[in-house]
């Protein structure tokens, strides 16, 4: 087992529960396991915010955990399936923040009234609504892949979202934007309507200023930063990233 991928979705997991991703012990992230058909997810039964190291196993694509201990999520085919259909891939998350929930239920597409929801340029938030049950299926992981398509985001509406990246880090800061997005547009519909947005010329542009591959790695380490040595302790943190408080 890789002890540096198994970090890192541990990490990815605590910076999710730190950021109000948290549903009690529902929500997952994973990353790919290079040369595999398998993924490093937590264990089922824990929070986000207490996911360490020890608690992420290896589980393949027929549900079997192939490396590790402690029961799998159910909905472990998002990750396979979505990891499956799209090669660029490598690392997936599904939660059931409170505001890309309520968006989502309202019918609302993602608009870019704010620079975070450009990051989801030019493909938006495309909305899966095969069924709002758990995906316990390859294929409905499959379906959801397929309502995925080139994006980088997919309400599961309902139910919650599911964010991908290149790698875990990446989708972990993409999940954490799409929860922003969603609530500065419902803020902004407090205040009596879809006032304005970026048009798709401007909303391309901003996207390549605000979100570049740099800028997304420096929003990462800042997040792991974030994390106190209550919920991560010190020598899991990466070097160079220790948080004193």
């Amino acid at each position: 087992m890789d002890n540096e991928i198994r970090r890192t979705v541990a990490l990815a997991s605590r910076v999710l529960g730190a950021a109000g991703h948290g549903d009690l012990v529902w929500g997952h992230a994973s990353s790919r396991d290079p040369g595999s058909d398998a993924v490093y997810i937590k264990e089922a039964g824990w929070g986000l915010e207490e996911v360490l190291p020890e608690r992420v196993h290896l589980v393949d694509a027929a549900g079997t955990v192939v490396d590790g201990s402690g029961p799998r999520h159910s909905e472990y085919p998002i990750h396979t399936e979505i990891m499956a259909a799209r090669p660029d891939v490598g690392g997936v998350v599904h939660t059931h923040s409170p505001y890309v929930l309520a968006l989502a239920a309202a019918g609302q597409p993602l608009l870019p009234v704010s620079h975070a929801a450009n990051y989801f340029a030019p493909h938006g938030v495309p909305r899966f609504t095969g069924t709002a049950d758990l995906i316990l299926t390859p294929d409905l992981g499959k379906k959801v892949a397929a309502r995925l398509g080139e994006a980088s985001a997919v309400f599961l509406v309902n139910h919650g979202m599911v964010t991908v990246g290149p790698d875990l880090p990446t989708a972990t800061v993409a999940a954490i934007l799409l929860e922003q997005a969603a609530r500065q547009q419902l803020l902004t519909r407090t205040f009596g309507g879809w006032a304005t947005w970026s048009d798709e010329t401007e909303s391309a542009s901003k996207r390549a200023h605000i979100h570049s591959d740099t800028a997304v790695r420096s929003v990462w380490d800042y997040l792991v930063r974030g994390l106190t040595t209550r919920s991560a302790p010190a020598a899991d943190l990466p070097e160079g990233l220790l948080t004193t408080t």
